[in-house]
């Protein structure tokens, strides 16, 4: 005899808060991860005198710019930059600590 297919479908009960909580905080953990790596390359090229001194200026107004904007966007949702370092378990953290 075949076992009776289950018809019943699972259903997930989640809050739409906070799931847009939660993706927006995974949005911005990877910006602000690629925020640091640009920011570290940038160093390494400055500290090589790969780059001029007008593109040093630009370059550090940049970076400069998109911090604040980072952090406005934090603010905006309720997140602080710590919240941003997602934990990998026996990784350690997602960015550097500061």
């Amino acid at each position: 005899m075949s076992e009776p297919v289950r018809t019943a479908r699972m259903r997930i009960q989640a809050d739409s808060e906070a799931m847009e909580r939660d993706l927006s905080r995974l949005v911005l953990t990877l910006v602000e991860l690629v925020r640091q790596l640009v920011e570290r390359q940038a160093i390494r090229r400055m500290e090589q005198t790969d780059l001029t001194d007008e593109q040093i200026e630009v370059l550090g107004l940049t970076l400069m710019r998109l911090e604040e904007a980072m952090t406005e966007v934090c603010e905006r949702f309720g997140l602080s930059p710590s919240e941003l370092n997602l934990d990998l378990g026996p990784l350690g953290t997602l960015l550097p600590q500061e």
